[in-house]
């Protein structure tokens, strides 16, 4: 706790003894009135995360009396099945700054201290230790680890562009800690319990984006990676039997970490005027007709209460936890030739949903992939040309955005795109439900359930989609990679062989009586892959042909087809208020292979404009949905079999149903902020769990 205390104490006194000779004095010119704000000075800030510090606790070479266990496994996953889904996390805090300014670039200096609750099983039943659950369940913590309170203090570099800064940071951090040891005995014995705290100082890295929304206050995400080293070795405990005695350890830590944060600046902030206000845009010094560049930045916290468990399979929801996601993606566009665009989007995300993503047939949050990393990860989630052949005739002004460069374009026209894309890009629009980063974050609201899309994890895949367009209707077809087995990050190789194939109809109307418009897309879906046959499995099983479910779907996956269509509707109600449904069904013989457990599916909902009250950026979004299983799914997911991403290891069937509410407060032209409300009935089809209420919030940020 010393080195805690001495780096608070000492952090605030450093930070406002360098401006004392003011910005001048240091030779840093003043910047001039532009369209950046302009940083400088002190400011305060608050910071929460929910679900997103991830810690890295790690044992260097433990003993058990004389000897050094051999090929000592530990940490997230490595000795144990469940340890990130059971680990918990969260951080609140206060961090005091300064900064200065030269131009647009920013340099700065940081303290901060936070509250934190950093749990981390570090070893849990291994058979080396001969401990064994008398359910057979893994997952005994015999070492856990637990950071209470931390702090850092940081320099900070920046460059500010608009009401924008992005900044890499670095410097010190230190932790205080403590491990306890439960070592169960053997025979009824009483258990051994140990703890030990330490406290330990190391470095950290980060970065961040924060956003200026009003003269003295701005919004940021926060990103940083503490490394906190080893301590010596720690005696932890006693170790029973003939084989025992002390156990000792040299303990280490580390966490990544994503915090929201809202700045505090007493001396204010000159705003520079928001885009649509300001003078006409100038093509040399921005975005153009042939270069576009964009970006967002969205984090959802969500959590879940208490709720009736009576047991745990390996993909149930658990109760009582808190998770957070974050994504910050740059989009950018080249145009090559007058009809050519090329478009490449890197993309970080970091992050788990609830329960590792797994638990819910229509999950909790759009923005959980079921590749979730505990440290950002960076993937090229799309990288595709677009080739536009005009057909003459009337044409439309296409504005600059994400993926879309400023321009005019034919309405008649063929769009031939290739490369990798998400399906969702071109298929299964809707206006009010189709984007988890601004509106409703149930995966079977946003999309239609049982549109099972090829991608891999994050939800991307490779292929060819054409589009013939007019201004009453659109047709559209595409042909992409499968992954190589359910729920692969890797996409099958062999395209020609077997991928998958979708085609929709996209129908454009205005109601004769309510003169709104409305859109209905009707697709139709085929899949070959190499996938298990529910019936097949289950008979197997039940024949004592394989000791259980998923061993006999691993045994006897081979090609198959797997087909379905999609009803699509969103209709404009009056200028404000719009609806939306959707019916989808597939055929339920054959597991799915990337998106969701769920072979027919209905939802539909409302989304209002807040302009009737005063808040025309905010809206209102409510929506309800019910997914249902196919018979021999349903048999599947009773045997024991694990889907996408629900099995409880048995099942005591009835539908999903779940209901949404969220409002989006629009706290400036790029800033959202949401707050969202989910109540489910029979998560993962299993009535004997639930019913859950899930509470989410979420940042997301355009630029």
């Amino acid at each position: 706790m010393r080195t805690l205390v001495r780096l608070a104490i000492a952090a605030p006194w450093c930070v406002p003894l360098i401006p004392e000779a003011g910005a001048a004095d240091l030779g840093i010119p003043a910047p001039s009135a532009a369209s950046f704000v302009d940083w400088s000075g002190p400011y305060l800030a608050g910071q929460a995360s929910g679900g997103a510090s991830y810690g890295g606790f790690d044992l260097g070479a433990p003993r058990v009396g004389g000897r050094t266990l051999p090929d000592f496994r530990t940490g997230d996953g490595a000795g144990r099945n469940d340890a990130g889904r059971r680990a918990t996390s969260a951080v609140g805090g206060l961090a005091l700054g300064w900064d200065w300014q030269a131009g647009q670039t920013v340099i700065g200096l940081e303290a901060d201290l936070s509250a934190a609750s950093l749990k981390r099983p570090v070893l849990g039943t291994t058979p080396g230790f001969g401990y064994e659950r008398r359910d057979g369940l893994d997952g005994l913590d015999i070492v856990r680890a637990k950071t209470g309170a931390y702090g850092t203090l940081r320099a900070r570099l920046g460059y500010s562009f608009d009401r924008y800064l992005v900044y890499g940071s670095f410097g010190l951090a230190a932790a205080d800690s403590h491990v306890l040891s439960t070592f169960p005995g053997q025979d009824g014995t009483a258990p051994d319990r140990g703890r030990r705290e330490f406290g330990s100082v190391g470095f950290t890295l980060g970065a961040g984006i924060q956003f200026a929304i009003l003269p003295n206050f701005a919004l940021g995400i926060d990103y940083r990676y503490l490394d906190l080293g080893r301590t010596d070795r720690l005696g932890l405990g006693f170790v029973p039997g003939a084989d025992g005695g002390p156990f000792s350890a040299r303990v280490g830590a580390a966490s990544n970490q994503v915090l929201a944060r809202l700045y505090w600046f007493p001396g204010g902030l000159a705003l520079p005027p928001e885009p649509d206000d300001a003078a006409p845009h100038d093509p040399d010094t921005g975005n153009s007709d042939r270069i576009s560049v964009h970006g967002q930045t969205t984090l959802v916290a969500q959590g879940v209460p208490n709720f009736r468990s009576p047991y745990v399979g390996p993909q149930s929801l658990v109760p009582s936890q808190t998770q957070q996601t974050t994504t910050a993606t740059v989009f950018l566009g080249l145009r090559l030739t007058d009809s050519t665009e090329l478009y490449y989007n890197p993309e970080f995300s970091q992050g788990f949903g609830l329960s590792r993503t797994t638990g819910v047939a229509g999950f909790l949050n759009g923005e959980a992939q079921k590749a979730g990393a505990a440290a950002p990860r960076l993937r090229s989630n799309r990288y595709y040309v677009r080739q536009t052949f005009g057909l003459g005739g009337e044409t439309e002004t296409v504005p600059d955005g994400p993926n879309q460069l400023a321009g005019t374009r034919d309405v008649e026209r063929v769009t031939v795109v290739a490369g990798k894309f998400a399906l969702g890009d071109f298929f299964d629009g809707n206006a009010y439900a189709h984007d988890p980063r601004v509106d409703f974050f149930n995966w079977s609201l946003w999309a239609s359930g049982a549109y099972d899309f090829p991608a891999n994890l994050p939800g991307y895949t490779q292929g060819v989609m054409v589009e013939y367009n007019r201004s009453a209707f659109a047709v559209r077809g595409a042909y992409t990679q499968v992954p190589k087995e359910p729920s692969s990050d890797v996409l099958d190789p062999r395209v020609l062989r077997r991928g998958g194939a979708t085609l929709e109809f996209e129908e454009r109307h205005t109601l004769p009586l309510l003169h709104q418009p409305g859109k209905l897309r009707v697709g139709l879906f085929s899949n070959e892959g190499v996938t298990a046959n529910y019936r097949d499995v289950v008979a197997l099983t039940q024949a004592g042909a394989f000791a259980d479910a998923n061993e006999a779907a691993a045994a006897t996956r081979r090609p198959r087809r797997k087909s379905g269509f999609y009803v699509n509707l969103e209709q404009a109600l009056t200028a404000d208020l719009g609806s939306f449904l959707r019916f989808s069904d597939g055929d339920g013989r054959t597991e799915n292979l990337s998106f969701a457990d769920i072979d027919r599916s209905l939802s539909g909902g409302l989304s209002l404009k807040g302009a009737g009250w005063g808040r025309a950026q905010d809206t209102v979004g409510v929506g309800a949905v019910m997914n249902a299983l196919s018979p021999s799914h349903r048999a599947y997911l009773a045997a024991g079999g694990l889907g996408l991403v629900v099995g409880d290891g048995r099942l005591r069937y009835a539908a999903e149903r779940a209901f949404e509410a969220y409002y989006a407060v629009g706290v400036s032209r790029a800033v959202t902020v949401t707050f969202d409300y989910q109540h489910v009935d029979s998560p993962g089809y299993n009535r004997d769990r639930g019913p859950v209420d899930a509470f989410a919030t979420r940042l997301h940020v355009d630029f």
